[in-house]
């Protein structure tokens, strides 16, 4: 049976000052455990993109690789994994980028992907939008191009969705 949006919205969990204080941190772990909801995500964000033309699905580390590479396999396309740095053995192209609470990096292989291919990247919660953007960075130094963002969740008053303004972007889910 497919859950409805408002019943996987309930069961997203949200952890106040996480990993900092001042952070609401929004689990997914609660939603990924039941089968019935996983697999309803699964499905709502299959139907989003659906109509889309794309040869990748990019997944951010971690829990872009949970969605990600499930609906890669669902609508037969390839998966791309950006990992967090030091993860990738091999030539890899790195780029930093700021969180609500610090400092990180993504890395791809630099084969990952021929120069042109059509990259939908995918990730959890989209929240200040500096992961967001570090992805589509990775993607575009490799000769990628990105075909939009497909969020389970956006965090609305954090302003990510400006961040990476210019691309097509979908969400499941909205938090004010």
């Amino acid at each position: 049976m497919l859950l409805s949006l408002l019943d996987l919205k309930e069961l997203i969990r949200t952890v106040p000052d996480f990993p900092q204080k001042g952070v609401d941190f929004k689990d997914i772990m609660p939603l990924l455990k039941d089968a019935e909801a996983f697999q309803s995500v699964l499905l709502h964000m299959s139907d989003k993109v659906k109509n889309q033309q794309f040869d990748y699905i990019a997944g951010i580390e971690a829990r872009g690789f949970i969605l990600g590479a499930p609906l890669a396999n669902a609508l037969n396309v390839g998966f791309l994994a950006l990992r967090k740095q030091g993860k990738l053995p091999g030539k890899v192209a790195t780029e930093s980028y700021s969180l609500e609470y610090g400092e990180a990096s993504l890395e791809i292989q630099n084969d990952a992907i021929k120069p042109n291919s059509k990259v939908l990247i995918v990730d959890d919660v989209l929240a200040t939008g500096g992961t967001a953007q570090c992805a589509a960075n990775l993607i575009e130094k490799l000769g990628g191009k990105i075909v939009g963002f497909l969020f389970l969740a956006t965090i609305d008053f954090l302003n990510g969705k400006e961040k990476i303004a210019k691309y097509k972007q979908q969400s499941l889910l909205a938090y004010d």
